[in-house]
């Protein structure tokens, strides 16, 4: 089942997001989750759902693809949706018990902490399925560059990330190897109570961690072996360039965080039904 997490992998096709410079991509990226926390409305929740799906079809990543990873938020999404459901006072209690309550404002602030949680890591996601780590990892260190003059590590911080980014789908991949070499031992991991299932993950877990420092000193030894020191003095085969098509992107962009915003206030001031 492990083998279904996609977050960190690349997906290799031609698209217009394959093409960005990941710096353009990467502020995009964070400028989408900030619209989506400031909308509050249902009609901008419509509208942060129109433009979800203009980017992954620009992003020409199949739906599955993207839908197989998500099914492992499914514990937390859950977990958002009964706390804001059973612990939010509304103008209409549907129940109540206790201190937990059912209203017509939980029901609605359920639904919309479970749509941003999708949306921002679908949204998230489409960055790490256009984007190579070698190119994330230089937008990285591009973006990161000014704090140099305060001596910020900016090149090893976005060493660290594309490098965690890109053992996501290994560990992934060793985790699937591990189950099964286990269960054809005879290892049972869904029987019992929840004390013989944690018991259980033990053979799993002991495993994992001997093969992710063994693959951590191999990739350390392979950067010491060709001379890996930070990024001092080194240079780019390919350096980042932008081009039209990402300073045009750079006005979307703002275009779009203009329209959330303004979606947020016009439909608050005219007491739209549906804000939270």
């Amino acid at each position: 089942m492990f083998r279904d997490i996609t977050i960190g992998q690349y997906y290799p096709t031609e698209s217009l997001l394959h093409r960005l410079d990941p710096r353009v991509k990467l502020l995009g990226v964070i400028i989408y989750a900030i619209g989506i926390f400031v909308i509050d409305n249902i009609w901008g929740f419509v509208y942060i759902t129109g433009v979800l799906i203009a980017l992954v079809y620009m992003s020409h990543v199949p739906l599955r693809f993207i839908l197989k990873g998500m099914r492992f938020i499914v514990v937390l999404i859950v977990f958002a949706v009964v706390i804001n459901l059973l612990f939010t006072d509304g103008d209409v209690v549907f129940w109540s018990w206790w201190v937990m309550v059912i209203s017509d404002r939980g029901i609605l602030r359920a639904a919309f902490f479970a749509l941003r949680i999708i949306y921002v890591i679908v949204g998230a996601s489409l960055l790490t399925y256009t984007t190579t780590p070698t190119t994330l990892t230089a937008g990285i260190e591009k973006a990161l560059s000014p704090l140099n003059k305060i001596h910020f590590p900016a090149h090893e911080i976005a060493m660290m990330m594309s490098i965690a980014l890109r053992f996501i789908p290994i560990l992934a991949e060793e985790v699937n190897k591990i189950i099964k070499a286990q269960l054809a031992r005879g290892a049972e991991f869904d029987t019992g109570g929840i004390i013989k299932k944690a018991k259980g993950m033990i053979p799993i877990l002991v495993p994992l961690f001997i093969s992710a420092f063994r693959r951590a000193s191999e990739l350390a030894t392979a950067m010491e072996s060709r001379c890996y020191r930070g990024g001092g003095g080194r240079t780019r085969m390919n350096p980042l360039k932008y081009e039209k098509r990402d300073k045009a992107a750079y006005i979307v962009i703002a275009a779009y965080l203009a329209a959330a915003i303004a979606i947020r206030i016009l439909l608050n001031y005219f007491n739209v039904w549906g804000s939270v």
